[in-house]
């Protein structure tokens, strides 16, 4: 599925901009992989094996396909709405999994087969709720939760509980065994209210940008963090208290016109590739209702737009977040499209900003991001007026500066590139080059030499005197 992509997009790419023609490329491929992917979980499901695909989960599968191809008939106009919730960044892990479990080499697996089937329903009813399409649908809550897409999540028993729900006139009644029956009212745009405490409402940020879409703080979907984390320090999800999400809102609120301190292109990319956040657990736990010091962040090759983050200090750690994130997106999704390096999974690069070998792949990304965020501290900090914001943003930028000139001559001088990676490197090193013209503090630019020095220095060290190429 791969395909050229023109020199001057690639080249773009590497400079860590992006025009808005050229994020709704990366985007629009994006979706089109996920739609296929569906369909191929559709057809695996047809064609299984009843010890891998037993026939209720068949039927089920097909019902809640069936539901959602109505629902985006039902209301033209809100035929968008109904096809964003396909596109929804945790589709994709679900997606994955599902096909993984119908078409792999391992034993059958009925009871996982069939609860990770049953995960489209609640998302058909949502979409149907959306498009104010009437239905009767039994519904499964696993480890008690009922999570339905835009609207919110029904608390339960836990286990395995049925639970039959109504939709018609603007209501969504639930009804489960263990619990009065549920009335939950939709809000517009994201969002239901119900009277009773075993409803908890989805919840969402306002736009990045006027006339942009809300973007989901999701907390709730049970597909939100990968099964088997790759990365060390990552830490786990949580459920967020309506402290919480104030705390997160407080931050949002100045996120946009941080973003936009270091250039438009950045409050761009963030509206456009930016489709939901997934709140981690902050490292280290925390005391006292506050968040602790320091945060983590990532994103998921299958899980386009999502970006997950422990709490954001302040608007200005939310805004370095997004950037550092997006340029992970834009590459996964680059790399979807065409190639860019042969470069075998061995661990064995030196990468200022961690203490572990990084495969070619990990070290392209690293570079990738930590140019980026380089370019936008120091727009950041030449745009702030005199004080420790200024002297914040010095410092950041000149230590990202120098982490990239330690580690982008090994990306730039491998002959493992293909022609479109080097076209992307080449756009890197102009973007590297013009960000060492700048006139940076002598103080905060020998602190950042010497920090990556010392940072070589321990990396030989702990490696047993390992060569930092």
């Amino acid at each position: 599925m791969t395909q050229p992509v023109p020199h001057h997009v690639l080249y773009e790419l590497g400079c860590t901009e992006g025009s808005p023609a050229t994020l709704r490329l990366l985007a629009r491929d994006q979706d089109r992989r996920r739609l296929l992917l569906l369909r191929a979980v559709l057809d695996a499901a047809d064609t299984a094996p009843a010890d891998r695909c037993p026939p209720a989960a068949r039927r089920s599968l097909a019902e809640s396909w069936a539901l959602l191809e109505a629902a985006e008939r039902a209301a033209p106009d809100r035929a968008a709405t109904v096809r964003s919730l396909l596109l929804a960044p945790l589709v994709g892990p679900w997606a994955e999994h599902a096909l993984a479990l119908l078409t792999g080499a391992g034993p059958p697996d009925r009871a996982a087969t069939v609860r990770t089937l049953g995960h489209l329903a609640p998302l058909a009813a949502a979409a149907a709720v959306r498009a104010g399409l009437p239905f009767r649908l039994r519904l499964t809550a696993t480890g008690g939760t009922l999570a339905l897409p835009t609207l919110g999540a029904l608390r339960t028993a836990p286990g395995t509980v049925p639970v039959d729900a109504h939709h018609s006139g603007g209501r969504l009644v639930l009804r489960a065994p263990d619990r009065r029956t549920v009335t939950v009212r939709p809000q517009r745009g994201h969002g239901a209210w119900a009277a009773s405490p075993a409803w908890r409402a989805a919840h969402a940020l306002p736009p990045l940008v006027p006339g942009g879409h809300p973007v989901p703080l999701d907390d709730l979907d049970p597909y939100r963090v990968p099964r088997h984390p790759r990365e060390p320090g990552f830490t786990g999800i949580t459920d967020l208290d309506d402290l919480a999400r104030k705390r997160w809102g407080g931050a949002w609120s100045g996120t946009g016109a941080a973003l936009a301190h270091g250039g438009p292109h950045r409050i761009s990319e963030a509206a456009t590739l930016l489709r939901c956040l997934v709140p981690l657990a902050p490292p280290g736990g925390g005391a006292g209702g506050e968040p602790p010091p320091g945060s983590c962040s990532g994103t998921r090759r299958e899980a386009f737009g999502a970006v997950l983050s422990s709490e954001p200090p302040d608007a200005a750690g939310f805004a370095e977040t997004l950037v550092h994130e997006s340029q992970h997106v834009k590459l996964a999704a680059l790399a979807a499209l065409t190639p860019l390096h042969r470069a075998g999974p061995a661990p064995r690069h030196f990468a200022p900003w961690r203490p572990d070998p990084r495969p070619f792949d990990g070290l392209w990304h690293g570079v990738y991001s930590h140019l980026a965020l380089a370019d936008w501290w120091l727009r950041y900090a030449q745009g702030a007026p005199p004080g420790p914001a200024r002297e914040r943003a010095w410092a950041e930028h000149a230590r990202r500066r120098e982490q990239v000139g330690a580690a982008l001559p090994v990306l730039v001088g491998s002959d493992a590139l293909t022609p479109a990676g080097r076209t992307l490197a080449e756009g890197m090193v102009t973007a590297y080059t013009r960000l060492t013209e700048a006139e940076v503090p002598a103080e905060h630019l020998a602190r950042a030499v010497a920090y990556v020095a010392t940072t070589r220095a321990l990396w030989i060290q702990r490696h047993n005197g390992m060569s930092p190429s």
